[in-house]
């Protein structure tokens, strides 16, 4: 059912395959499925009752605030699109919607239900999350209706014996228009651009997510302070700035396009090639883009459109950098002694987590660290401030429990964890 909405509009052909099925239904239901299952998780071990607070008076961040006002956008634009019988573009629109939740709102937001404490932050977020999926189920019940109705049952009628015994008995959501922030959207939209971007930076340089950087320079698109700290936070960067361009950050290699200027001054091609490999290709990039550039070169005038001639980009030592279209990011990839030594914590998290995974430890359980290291990986190990990320009790040199040996960045590194 779910294939047939999302893969073409009804009166184009249509090819059925089961690996197709599948692939439609790892998308977007077991997507919704996993989001569903991870709220479900942490509420029992919580014991959250959404039947306690009221959404209106919780305070929300900038990502509840996005989700929000996305699933409000949703709703509207799914109830438009039924009314004209457009189901495939509805469906399309609610894949892409569950898919920005699971991998944008809530891997950025599982920290804040972590912690014993029921804290304003934390209620925010359980009472955000439980409205989008109550209100996904149903707007999904008239796409998939034995998925909306068991989201339906354990999250609705489990708290609320009053509500309608079915998601198929209630009425069709309606959007709340005060929830919708357009220009939020967008903002965020542009954000997962830049996001992107300097991932792929990163990649280039060969730099680890986990490695902290000192700077990112963005160029085309402003951003405000909330909007600029979630870049800086998912691309684990210290500050973000603007840039004017990033013609302060590459260097360019300007050869003559032959095909264009070879007719044209034939005769010149050799000296035009040495003056294009040794003038100042900043100067002669930007002048192509708003007009051309001229140079006398033996007597005549020769001039260049942006057709004339081949830009290389190369990235000066010390920088990374990627387009897409209006938007560029610059990184800043020189590293100081605490760049270093803050990865080299990140990296110990990491490989502590797993641990905590691969040996059966559940989300709550408290343990106690043991290591043996050397170098800055015995530094950081022997400083603890890493214990508050893993639920860590304590720490020292005596190795129990589940033992595994890793290398942290050229650093071999012994690691132990014991449940308490």
């Amino acid at each position: 059912r779910w294939y047939f909405y999302i893969n073409s509009a009804p009166w184009l052909p249509n090819r059925f395959h089961g690996k197709a099925v599948q692939e439609g239904q790892r998308k977007f239901m077991g997507t919704l499925w996993n989001t569903y299952a991870f709220f479900v998780l942490y509420a029992d071990i919580d014991k959250f009752d959404p039947t306690k607070y009221n959404l209106k008076d919780c305070k929300l961040s900038v990502m509840d605030r996005w989700v929000l006002s996305g699933l409000n956008s949703l709703i509207k634009y799914v109830d438009d699109c039924l009314n004209e019988y457009k189901i495939f573009e509805s469906a399309r629109k609610i894949q892409d919607f569950v898919d920005e939740l699971s991998n944008w709102y809530v891997r950025r937001g599982r920290e804040r239900y972590w912690g014993s404490e029921m804290s304003d932050d934390k209620i925010a977020a359980y009472m955000t999350l439980y409205t989008v999926l109550t209100e996904l189920s149903k707007l999904i019940a008239p796409y998939t209706p034995f998925m909306a109705e068991s989201i339906y049952q354990n999250l609705v009628r489990s708290f609320d014996k009053n509500a309608p015994e079915s998601v198929h008995l209630t009425s069709f959501p309606v959007a709340d228009e005060s929830f919708i922030d357009t220009a939020l959207e967008d903002g965020m939209e542009e954000v997962i651009r830049v996001v992107v971007l300097g991932r792929a930076a990163r990649n280039q340089a060969n730099i680890k997510n986990r490695q902290p950087l000192q700077k990112l320079y963005v160029t085309g698109v402003e951003f405000d302070d909330e909007l600029k700290a979630l870049v800086s936070d998912e691309l684990n960067v210290k500050e973000v700035l603007n840039a004017s361009g990033e013609q302060d950050f590459v260097t360019y290699e300007i050869k003559p396009q032959l095909k264009t200027i070879g007719p044209k001054y034939g005769k010149l091609l050799g000296k035009i090639k040495e003056h294009l490999a040794n003038a100042d290709g900043k100067a002669i990039v930007n002048a192509v883009a708003t007009g051309t550039y001229k140079v006398d070169i033996d007597g005549t005038e020769v001039e260049f459109s942006k057709d004339d001639i081949l830009v290389s980009v190369k990235n000066k030592e010390g920088f990374s950098s990627e387009v897409d279209g209006d938007i560029s990011v610059i990184l800043d990839t020189a590293l100081s002694a605490e760049l270093i030594e803050e990865g080299a914590m990140r990296e110990i998290v990491s490989k502590i987590q797993t641990m905590r995974k691969e040996a059966g430890f559940e989300v709550v359980d408290h343990i106690k660290v043991g290591y043996k290291a050397d170098g800055i990986a015995k530094k950081v190990l022997d400083n603890k401030e890493y214990l508050k990320d893993v639920l860590g009790e304590s720490a020292d040199e005596n190795l129990k429990g589940y033992i595994k040996e890793w290398d942290i960045n050229g650093n071999k590194v012994t690691l132990s964890v014991e449940k308490l």
